[in-house]
């Protein structure tokens, strides 16, 4: 018999939210612009293919995954979809993914060899989009070798090269400038040897805020589309799409001098009434939040005391009136916004939700 999905810890996933910020995302970008949904990191930890179905419910279709064990899983669940893998094609799976007609990131000749060789075998075209290091310095074709590594790739049988992207640092608008004049440049040369694949990408949710003049033919969207507005934008914002809640184990007094859990170095400086709280590191609530985080109970504040442990965590509620066992508990939502709780946890706001773990049930409502 399965414990029910709210019983210990779980995310409660707010779909209403979710396509208002896709309606938000659409009135940015142009109506000739195709919008690449990025479900990476099991949807920036909000469930990949529940998101994607929700999405192409409402007119998306086309998303982008980091790895192939992401795009397998997409594509098992939407096999018409159209699915861009994004992180380097590097072998193991390669032929199985072109036999699936998923979209390869290719950025480099070695690369697209075995893309153009496993094609090959399989009697098919593997469709691949080219990937341009201009400046973030992950992957892809270096900026300055770019146009000769394609050119020799663009020689390769079975390959249909759909697309070509690169990545913004966003360090500064100066960088950033430098980095979609390499891309230009780069376009500009490979169009004049007849190199033109149709589909070129560059902008990210915060690209698409500061910079709506390069949207090209496509755009990715990840972040706002789970709510993380990018920052100094204005007019009609994303809404919030989740609650990360638990709920209290058990409730009890200590004395002043007590020290809570694993922690050696903190002992309360006062008697305090300690609830136990389902839900630890290994469920995505950050050990870096000890003693300096904060949860809601009964709609007030209560500090996290002691060391996170993997599957609990205590707080302090001896301010806090009548909480008992089974109540419900909010690490992240409602009062504790994704923006403080990633600045507490000096985190990256994707990052919050990211790491949620596997075990905590999502719950769509």
């Amino acid at each position: 018999m399965h414990d029910h999905p709210r019983a210990r810890c779980w995310l409660e996933v707010d779909t209403a939210a979710i396509i208002h910020n896709l309606e938000v995302t659409r009135r940015l970008i142009s109506p000739q612009t195709e919008l690449i949904a990025v479900l990476k990191a099991d949807a920036y930890g909000l469930g990949a293919v529940p998101v994607a179905r929700l999405l192409w419910a409402h007119g998306v279709r086309r998303y982008s995954v980091a790895c192939l064990s992401e795009a397998f899983s997409l594509h098992e669940a939407l096999p018409d979809a159209w699915i861009l893998c994004m992180g380097e094609t590097l072998g193991g799976a390669v032929m199985d993914a072109v036999y699936a007609g998923i979209r390869l990131t290719v950025g480099s000749y070695d690369s697209a060899k075995r893309v153009s060789e496993a094609a090959q075998e399989l009697g098919c075209s593997a469709r691949i989009h080219y990937k341009v290091d201009t400046g973030l310095y992950r992957i892809g074709f270096e900026s300055g070798r770019a146009v000769n590594e394609i050119r020799r790739c663009s020689a390769l049988p079975n390959l249909d090269a759909e697309g070509i992207y690169t990545h913004l640092a966003l360090h500064d608008k100066e960088t950033d400038i430098r980095q979609h004049e390499a891309l230009e440049r780069i376009l500009c040369e490979l169009r004049s040897e007849g190199i033109c694949p149709p589909l070129v990408h560059m902008l990210d949710s915060i690209g698409i805020v500061r910079y709506p003049q390069w949207q090209y033919q496509a755009v990715r969207v990840g972040a706002m589309l789970y709510g993380n507005a990018p920052r100094g934008m204005t007019g009609e914002l994303p809404k919030p799409t989740v609650r990360f809640m638990a709920r209290v184990a058990r409730v009890f007094s200590v004395p002043s001098g007590s020290l809570i859990g694993y922690d050696d170095e903190h002992p309360l400086d006062h008697d305090a009434r300690i609830a136990v709280i389902s839900a630890g590191y290994a469920d995505g609530y950050p050990r870096v939040f000890s003693r300096c985080g904060e949860i809601m109970i009964h709609g007030m504040r209560a500090k996290i005391v002691g060391l996170i442990c993997m599957d609990q965590m205590m707080a302090d509620i001896t301010d806090i009136p009548g909480v008992s066992q089974n109540d419900e508990v909010t690490l992240l939502g409602d009062g504790i916004s994704l923006t403080e709780y990633a600045s507490v946890g000096k985190l990256n706001r994707n990052e919050c939700t990211a790491v949620i773990g596997k075990r905590v049930p999502r719950i769509y409502s």
